[in-house]
């Protein structure tokens, strides 16, 4: 059992059903995830984070992927003395977390995310992870890397089902074993650079190449925007994304798309939904 002490206000639930991340599921005794090849069942106890399956060897790297590294109360202060409808934003879900996750993970599940739904893309996922990774103790399977997703063949990777998403997964895969800068370089190119080379894959296009630079590499100035996010912003940051977040605007971007799920009902058009999400932030 690892216990991760003083985390700031994290909550789990918020964290990890938010939309960022597809392989942990709720359970009576807490989530439970796969994550880098590491099975584990998290819970909290107060502020405390505590992580069944791994050990104290492994506390940098469970730190580094909750974020907890990151002054989130201090972020977040910043945000509310900011801006009031952001404050709004913060205030609907505090312990929201940006992980950071596996590179090529992240890239092939938003891949596969495209006009999708979260169960729907959960079970690709796993469908995925069962067909070419690499198996671990529990009947879990790690999530391919890029060379055994390589060995599937058409004919396998027809069996998820993922429909036209099997041919941009396999493309990316390709251009990561081949001339796609890696992560650390991705890292330090400037945001354009980085969307750019991103989006030479077949099938990414800006929300999935900010998608993977967030929650993949931990750029937080990356800003995904999908439809609930064109929404709030025309209508609650009509001038933009407000200057207490420059820097950050990827994390801020978080609070405001999980205010935009609660608060923007489908079906109304952007100026009718966010009429009504600015009255409530009021």
């Amino acid at each position: 059992m690892l216990r991760l002490e003083h985390t700031g206000g994290l909550e789990l639930d918020s964290t990890l059903d938010c939309g960022q991340c597809f392989r942990w599921s709720r359970t009576p005794a807490g989530w439970a995830g796969v994550v880098d090849g590491r099975s584990v069942l998290a819970r909290m106890e107060g502020d405390t984070l505590l992580l069944e399956g791994p050990d104290e060897t492994e506390r940098d790297f469970w730190s580094r992927y909750f974020a907890l590294d990151v002054d989130y109360p201090a972020l977040l202060a910043r945000y509310q003395a900011g801006n009031r409808r952001l404050a709004a934003c913060v205030a609907e879900n505090p312990g929201i977390r940006v992980l950071r996750q596996p590179f090529f993970e992240t890239l092939c599940t938003f891949i596969l995310s495209q006009n999708n739904n979260i169960p729907r893309i959960r079970g690709l996922v796993e469908r995925l992870c069962a067909l070419c990774g690499s198996p671990l103790e529990n009947g879990q399977h790690a999530f391919p890397t890029p060379e055994q997703l390589a060995a599937c063949t058409e004919e396998q990777l027809a069996t998820l089902r993922a429909g036209w998403r099997a041919g941009y997964l396999a493309d990316a895969t390709q251009k990561v074993l081949g001339h796609l800068p890696g992560p650390e370089a991705l890292t330090a190119l400037p945001l354009a650079d980085a969307q750019a080379a991103l989006m030479t894959i077949h099938g990414v296009g800006p929300k999935v190449a900010d998608c993977t630079l967030l929650y993949g590499l931990g750029r937080w100035d990356a800003f995904p925007l999908d439809v609930w996010m064109k929404r709030a912003m025309a209508q609650l940051f009509p001038r933009g994304i407000p200057v207490c977040c420059r820097g950050t605007q990827g994390i801020a971007q978080q609070f405001i798309f999980a205010y935009a799920r609660a608060h923007l009902p489908k079906g109304e058009t952007p100026k009718q939904a966010g009429g009504r999400a600015a009255r409530r932030a009021k």
